[in-house]
């Protein structure tokens, strides 16, 4: 297995890849640096829509990594443009998800409207958003299925069934997008991994093409086949929840599966010395 040349930038899944919880699966300013160094940019793109850009940046730096604003992209970011791009004139949105998702539609002029609201609030609702949300209750799930059956539009942030806890592997989005799909016979346009939104909205965000571009992450399922939709080259670290002898039987195969993210360090810097010095400028990158 190999990369092909040269790699301009990385989009680079978080849970599982660069921590899990609070431990850190490598050494990440060193790992930074050294990709710093290479001329390489870098966007962090996660599934998880239940934390704020301002979040991932303060655990990014609680790592010791300094990212910038414009470098994290998450499902309820990539939601929310997706609904402003559809609905550019706004309007209340019936949403089941976590303050990563309503912090992000509120930021792009949607009203947000859920359980706590009146069921004529409801009613005017534009659309259906649905994520992860773990205060999801009996009163939620009728209200958003009434919606959905009535047409209303069924947006949801990701499909990853489980979500990585101290406990274990917890119900995820997806859990939560199956329930709900069970419910209505409807299903959801999905933005999140494994469909190419958001690998697409992180690329716009680089600046590179596709083919140049490193999709990176320990899910089989939503990361490699998400960047294999979008056209990027992909990775697969071991760090996550797919095994070796689950990544031995995936069809089309990443193009490379290391063990760890810092285990990419010596590839790129190979591929740069065959590529020859770079004489551009990079952007300003996390470090």
């Amino acid at each position: 297995m190999s990369l092909p040349e040269p790699i301009q930038g990385l989009i680079l899944d978080m849970d599982g890849v660069l921590w899990r919880d609070s431990q850190p699966m490598l050494d990440m300013p060193a790992f930074f640096a050294g990709v710093d160094e290479l001329g390489i940019k870098v966007v962090f793109a996660t599934n998880n829509g239940t934390r704020s850009v301002e979040m991932y940046l303060e655990k990014l730096a609680g790592f010791g990594v300094q990212a910038q604003p414009w470098q994290i992209v998450t499902s309820a970011l990539a939601t929310a443009a997706y609904l402003s791009q559809r609905f550019p004139q706004g309007g209340p949105v019936y949403v089941v998800a976590e303050a990563g998702v309503q912090q992000a539609l509120q930021a792009k002029g949607f009203e947000i409207i859920d359980d706590r609201h009146s069921e004529a609030a409801a009613k005017a609702c534009i659309a259906v958003v649905a994520g992860m949300d773990r205060a999801f209750n009996y009163e939620k799930m009728a209200r958003a299925a009434l919606l959905i059956r009535a047409g209303v539009p069924f947006i949801g942030t990701n499909i990853d069934v489980t979500f990585p806890s101290p406990r274990g592997l917890v119900p995820g989005a997806g859990a939560l997008l199956a329930l709900l799909e069970a419910a209505t016979s409807v299903s959801p346009i999905v933005i999140g991994k494994p469909e190419p939104y958001l690998y697409e909205f992180a690329l716009e965000r680089l600046g590179t093409p596709p083919a140049a571009t490193l999709a990176v992450g320990d899910r089989l399922e939503t990361d490699i086949l998400g960047g294999q939709r979008t056209g990027c080259p992909t990775l697969l670290v071991l760090t996550g929840v797919t095994t070796a002898e689950q990544a031995a039987a995936w069809q089309p195969p990443p193009d490379l599966i290391l063990p760890n993210l810092a285990d990419l360090l010596p590839y790129l810097a190979q591929m740069r010395v065959k590529q020859g010095p770079d004489t551009g400028k990079p952007q300003e990158r996390a470090r």
